[in-house]
């Protein structure tokens, strides 16, 4: 199955970077530029799947024009970043499928509400993502990546992460790891335990490592 296509319209740099790192976290192909470069990433992505456009400040009135074009060539959906200031005089198109998101809204409410336009059939839902600071886990596709770059993890090393971001903040002895994540008694000793996680740590970075904390004479906990 082909990548989906977006097409996302910024001029703020605040609304630029936030989308950068949503949409770096799918599997998609982007098309980023400026309102005033709109005509030409609507010409040259004719297969698009979305167009993302921030109407910010008087740009609010190329949200019809942008729903006639889209209209008129087959209904491509559009998401609109509007400002909460702007929502008496906005609205939603009813000529597609649309759907808007306040200016200050979380990555979190961005990244679902772009999910939801793109894959409506679900092949994609919230709760096949797990994401914490600048990271996504896809437990659907067994993908992760770091601030939008993929993280090459073995099979095992992805399952413990997966198992201690959907188990947090909750001590896990290293033989009831070595159950939940390894399926099996695991006759090697626990010790293979300590040796995945500290390579997991590597791999995470400094900063994402701090999460997965070690409960001295216990085992692990993952901090959310």
């Amino acid at each position: 199955m082909p990548r989906k296509e977006v097409i996302f319209i910024a001029d703020s740099l605040g609304g630029a970077h936030k989308f950068q790192r949503v949409l770096a976290d799918l599997d998609i192909e982007v098309a980023a530029g400026s309102s005033a470069q709109l005509k030409r990433l609507l010409s040259e992505h004719p297969e698009r799947d979305l167009v993302i456009f921030e109407a910010h400040g008087d740009a609010l009135e190329n949200v019809s024009r942008i729903e006639s074009i889209l209209a008129e060539e087959g209904g491509v959906p559009m998401l609109a970043i509007v400002e909460e200031r702007q929502l008496e005089e906005f609205r939603l198109p009813v000529r597609i499928k649309a759907d808007f998101v306040l200016y200050g809204a979380s990555e979190a409410e961005c990244s679902m509400r772009v999910r939801q336009l793109l894959w409506p059939g679900g092949e994609v839902s919230s709760s096949d993502y797990v994401i914490i600071d600048g990271m996504s886990v896809n437990l659907a596709t067994y993908q992760v990546k770091v601030n939008g770059e993929p993280l090459d993890l073995t099979y095992l090393e992805y399952a413990l992460l997966s198992f201690f971001v959907t188990h947090p903040d909750r001590t896990y002895p290293r033989d009831a790891l070595l159950r939940r994540v390894w399926d099996f008694d695991y006759y090697g000793g626990s010790r293979t335990v300590d040796v995945h996680v500290r390579r997991l740590r590597a791999k995470l970075g400094p900063g994402l490592a701090e999460h997965l904390q070690t409960v001295r004479g216990v085992g692990y906990l993952w901090v959310s």
